[in-house]
């Protein structure tokens, strides 16, 4: 009798542990769904993103090289019109787009769907992308990963608001954060630097609460836009054989310069945007952005064309080919470029800009000392790491970009070096990263927008 029993019990138990292991992997499966769902839609914008901005670049090339006296109505053109874009239809659409999903992350919980949804929508996708490509046009110094990276957490926040009612939940800045990542992944084809930035720049909660969701929705989106544009790299395999055993100083030389002016290009354009936000009137930000654009043109036509564009081709022009010694002043129009570009208000990155700029002060560092082909293209990553760190405070993340962009595992520590000691400096200019500024801004301009629609809707009931 008692064998009998014990017997049942155990068979019970078996029973009921078997329907808790499969209720749990139901329960895993159908969250994982939506981040897969995501990820592949998340690839393929990217791809489609990636040759519009290619094609956008190539046309401005093709204006200047027709007639160069062109860009002074094209550049102003542009630029007024990636403008008005956001500020008629999304104004949070503008810039980078990474503050945005950082202030998307912090104020995220169920109260605050409205404040959200300002920040990553389908109207944000569409205008981010029309404002940015329309800004390529016309030769702005931007860059196209960053709004990849809104675009995609805007992607993953509509897939989770369609979820029905009985779908298992799934938090809200899980999927913001997994489709940040996704979407730097597809961006640059860089997996590990996806991951690495939403662990470094993003993640406020224990990594290991929603790692799958991370590593699944990088691997989908990277291989949906690897089947496409190909294995591809961003940059390509610059030649990194024998070092000279001092090279390292140099890499110190160039990652203090390069950090500071990064940290010293995101405080001017800081600046400049507190600045012009105090205009009362539409007609002074189209004087603004009017007489930026013609400075910019004005430089490409007789000084040099390198201030226009995102710098990528700056980038492969130093590491491939027997140009490598920047002249004196490109360092000085990389960070030119992307000051006149950013501030005005319009969407485009600065993650590819400021690689640009690190690119052209390391190659010409390299050039005081005649250094060898493969010290000069290790001072152009270590240069590329330093700027872009000075300007998010992301030692660990630049470092793999730029690593998973040229494949050159061999110089890590290198780079590594770089990385810190970029960190170091800037923050000698400031204690706070350019991103950190401004997702405290828009936290700040939507706290005023709703204290204002409480407002009216008070005036309303009056």
């Amino acid at each position: 009798m008692i064998k009998t029993s014990t017997a049942t019990t155990r068979t019970f138990l078996k029973r009921s542990f078997d329907r808790v292991r499969n209720e749990e992997w139901k329960k895993n499966v159908l969250q994982a769904i939506p981040f897969w769902i995501a990820s592949i839609i998340t690839g393929l914008v990217a791809v489609v993103y990636t040759r519009l901005f290619v094609l956008a670049e190539s046309l401005t090339t093709f204006v200047f090289k027709q007639h160069e006296w062109w860009l002074f109505i094209l550049t102003p053109v542009c630029f007024v019109g990636a403008w008005l874009m956001v500020k008629l239809f999304s104004p949070y659409a503008r810039g980078s787009g990474i503050p945005q999903v950082m202030a998307a992350i912090e104020i995220s919980n169920p109260n605050t769907d409205k404040k959200v949804s300002k920040l990553l929508s389908i109207r944000i996708i569409v205008v981010k992308m029309l404002s940015s490509l329309v800004m390529a046009i016309g030769g702005g110094a931007i860059g196209r990963e960053g709004p990849t990276i809104q675009i995609a957490a805007s992607i993953y926040k509509k897939i989770n608001s369609l979820l029905p009612e009985w779908w298992p939940k799934l938090a809200k800045s899980s999927m913001i954060i997994t489709g940040a990542a996704a979407g730097l992944a597809a961006a640059f084809n860089t997996p590990l630097g996806g991951i690495v930035f939403a662990i470094e720049e993003l993640t406020k909660t224990h990594f290991s609460y929603f790692k799958t969701a991370i590593f699944s929705s990088v691997i989908i989106a990277g291989l949906t836009a690897q089947g496409i544009l190909g294995p591809y790299l961003y940059l390509g395999y610059p030649k990194m054989g024998s070092l000279h055993n001092l090279i390292f100083l140099g890499v110190v030389v160039v990652a203090a310069l390069s950090g500071l002016a990064g940290s010293i290009m995101s405080k001017i354009i800081l600046r400049l945007m507190m600045w012009k936000a105090r205009f009362k009137f539409n007609y002074q930000h189209v004087l603004y952005i009017v007489v930026c654009a013609l400075i910019m043109a004005t430089i490409a036509c007789f000084i040099d064309y390198g201030i226009l564009g995102s710098g990528k081709e700056l980038m492969q022009q130093v590491l491939f080919t027997s140009d490598k010694y920047s002249i004196w002043y490109m360092p000085l129009l990389r960070i030119f470029g992307p000051i006149l570009s950013f501030a005005t208000g319009a969407a485009g990155g600065i993650f590819a800009p400021a690689l640009g700029a690190g690119a052209s002060i390391g190659s010409w560092v390299a050039g005081w000392f005649q250094s060898s082909e493969t010290n000069t293209n290790l001072l152009i990553l270590a240069g590329m790491v330093g700027f872009l760190t000075g300007v998010t405070r992301s030692p660990f993340t630049s470092t793999i970009l730029v690593l998973e962009m040229t494949d050159r595992h061999n110089v890590i520590f290198q780079l590594i070096l770089a990385g810190m000691v970029a960190s170091l400096i800037a923050i000698l200019i400031d204690k706070h990263s350019f991103y950190d500024h401004l997702k405290i801004m828009y936290i700040r301009d939507l706290d005023v927008e709703e204290q204002k629609e409480e407002e009216q809707k008070e005036l309303e009931k009056a």
